[in-house]
């Protein structure tokens, strides 16, 4: 029977669920404040992360607190306004950190990354998105031995465990994949399976595009307000009121103050990043997507030029840039690979809604009947936003998810 159905905000997830409703024979209707893309899933590295099936963990051993103590780090800074404002689920964040809760959060999250390729494969396909996407996996680069052979270690129990695929490259053979690349390098990890995308709000406006194209409506209009209508729902925008048998919301960081309005508390907070991209000097070339591990930031070869990607900042969602990170990064970054002039008229600023227990939330919000919640993806709902479209449709249509759920609940809180 088909439905209609609003679904409130247009990143990588809100656009899926659009997708996989639309797909279903749903009335669909997705709106945004914004084009499709152009938040939080515009800035990201871009790599669908099947290797990543272990979540961010809170660092918890004194030698990486005592390293994150000073505020001067490329991979993580920190705000103390923010720190304080974020206090409960930080802490809470701290707490599932601990090594025998994160044993058992990890098969959870896991069970979602291990979807997320087949997930993408039919969307990439109906939006015509193939030449958006590169299949050569990406390179995790490494400065000493240790931390290489500490991380080949999960590396190995991870392909074992949920098929994840990688190479080991030395120091010779990773000169040889990217000869541009400098510095005394002890090698790399190929991580052969995820996709890497050339411009990751291209490919979310391709898959809004295929929405519309299987039936659905794509409107652009700020959200004023929202309300229960007799059985339904009643979306205000500042183009008109939208009407709806059923309600997703998918608002990424701006979820929670929606949340809130209806009494649900969703313990979210947000994780910052910015990017710059670049030319390159010369006849430079990186033909893969790298990341400097031990340092924290990545470089992409984008559309745009070269993009680089900070690691997470913790501040308050709309509080003003702090550019020293991304400054840290850069000149890091330029000792690696010979960057050139920047290209950005100024750098981007996204944010990442993040739960205390690294699991996003996806399912039906407790109390509040047509309401569905698709929220608090982290790091990887560029990653994960076709897999959770096509569960949360599953549910909506009162089917059995491939996956059990349970661990995605909203009331887990």
């Amino acid at each position: 029977m088909s439905h209609e159905i609003v679904v409130m905000g247009a990143g990588m997830v809100g656009v899926s669920v659009a997708w996989h409703l639309a797909r279903r024979g749903h009335a669909v209707t997705l709106v945004d404040r914004r084009e499709p893309g152009r938040e939080t899933s515009f800035g990201n590295a871009g790599i669908i992360q099947r290797e990543a099936v272990q979540p961010y963990a809170f660092p918890r051993d004194l030698a990486t607190m005592l390293r994150v103590l000073p505020n001067r780090r490329v991979d993580i800074r920190y705000r103390p306004a923010a720190m304080v404002q974020s206090a409960e689920p930080l802490l809470q964040y701290w707490r599932n950190s601990a090594p025998k809760r994160y044993a058992r959060i990890v098969p959870e999250y896991a069970s979602l990354i291990c979807l997320s390729l087949d997930a993408h494969a039919p969307m990439v396909e109906a939006a015509g998105a193939e030449a958006l996407v590169r299949r050569q996996g990406w390179l995790e680069l490494y400065r000493s031995q240790a931390a290489m052979a500490s991380r080949l270690g999960d590396a190995e129990v991870n392909a074992e465990r949920f098929g994840v695929r990688y190479r080991a490259l030395d120091g010779g053979e990773l000169a040889a994949l990217e000869p541009d690349l400098a510095g005394d390098l002890a090698g790399a990890i190929h991580w052969q399976q995820p996709w890497t995308v050339v411009d990751p709000g291209a490919l979310v406006q391709a898959y809004a595009r295929s929405v519309e194209a299987l039936g659905g409506r794509v409107q652009q209009a700020e959200v004023t307000g929202i309300a229960r209508q007799g059985e339904g729902w009643r979306v205000s925008t500042a183009a008109g009121v939208l009407k709806a048998e059923q309600l997703v919301m998918a608002m990424g960081p701006w979820s929670r103050d929606w949340m809130a309005d209806l009494g649900l508390d969703i313990p979210l907070f947000v994780k910052r990043g910015y990017h710059m991209h670049y030319a390159t000097s010369g006849s430079a070339r990186l033909g893969h997507w790298v990341m400097d591990a031990e340092v924290g930031y990545l470089l992409a070869p984008m559309q745009a030029g070269i993009r680089l990607t900070t690691g997470a900042e913790l501040e308050r969602l709309e509080a003003p840039a702090h550019l020293a990170q991304l400054d840290a990064a850069e000149r890091v970054a330029r000792q690696l690979f010979p960057l050139g002039e920047r290209l950005d008229p100024a750098p981007w600023k996204g944010a990442r809604p993040c739960t205390p227990d690294m699991k996003p939330v996806i399912g039906p919000a407790p109390g509040q009947q047509g309401l569905w919640l698709a929220l608090g993806h982290g790091h990887q709902g560029f990653t994960l936003g076709p897999a959770t479209g096509r569960l949360l449709a599953q549910m909506m249509d009162g089917e059995r998810p491939e996956i059990d759920m349970a661990p995605f609940r909203a009331d887990r809180f």
